[in-house]
């Protein structure tokens, strides 16, 4: 999931429908408590991608030889390794933070502006504004189909918007420059997720996979990979 000035513009109103009109919608689950919502939502998603971001990854992937598009992933890896740096330092993980600052420093320099990943032996981790946040006590609030943006929460929701506006791509000043980034980050993001749609055929209900699939990623997120294990009304009782 990549950032962007679509971020900024559509996360707003986004919030703002679902607290002025949805909050009175209930859901089965309580994790999803606005479920009618998002699931139009996800609908709409869905046809938006059959229509157009999947035709664009596929023709992407159809006439760019694979060297091309690793050295593609690679820039657009680095720029998120930035992104990935300032959340370390937000979240107190100074010796994390030096590694992937390192992998910044030296792909944008030997590695040709971050198309060479030279720095191969040092891990890549996943932070964004969302798990600082929930590093700091935030809870993540209800979940929530975004339009265009897919799954996400109300922490994660205001992530998205703390990390466009410190993104290197939303601050270049340049316009057609600007956007031409933007749409080459989503396009190759969408095209690295062709490959992993086999495990969605094969749900009886996607959109509560990909809920469920979610919720429990972000939370294993937050808590690097060991998030505290949820307790039962019988074992309470």
């Amino acid at each position: 999931m990549s950032s962007g000035i679509r971020r900024i513009s559509l996360l707003a109103p986004g919030i703002a429908l679902l607290l002025t009109g949805c909050a009175s919608m209930p859901g089965s689950n309580p994790k999803d408590p606005w479920e009618n919502y998002n699931r139009s939502i996800y609908k709409f998603n869905e046809a938006l991608d059959k229509a157009v971001l999947k035709p664009v990854a596929q023709g992407y992937i159809a006439v760019l030889p694979e060297p091309a598009r690793v050295l593609l992933n690679n820039f657009f890896s680095n720029l998120d390794d930035v992104t990935v740096t300032l959340n370390d330092v937000l979240q107190l993980k100074l010796k994390q933070a030096v590694s992937d600052g390192s992998r910044v420093l030296f792909n944008s320099t030997f590695g040709i502006f971050g198309l060479l990943n030279v720095t191969d032996q040092l891990e890549k981790h996943n932070e964004d504004f969302g798990q600082t946040l929930g590093y700091w006590g935030i809870g993540s609030g209800p979940y929530l189909m975004l339009p265009f943006f897919g799954p996400s929460s109300i922490r994660d929701g205001v992530g998205l918007y703390g990390d466009a506006v410190t993104g290197v791509i939303s601050n270049i000043n340049d316009r057609p420059a600007r956007y031409g980034l933007f749409a080459g980050d989503e396009i190759n993001t969408r095209a690295r997720l062709l490959d992993r749609e086999k495990t969605l055929e094969e749900a009886s209900d996607r959109y509560a996979f990909i809920r469920d699939f979610y919720i429990a990623r972000r939370q294993n997120l937050v808590y690097d990979g060991n998030p505290p294990r949820e307790k039962y009304i019988d074992e309470e009782d």
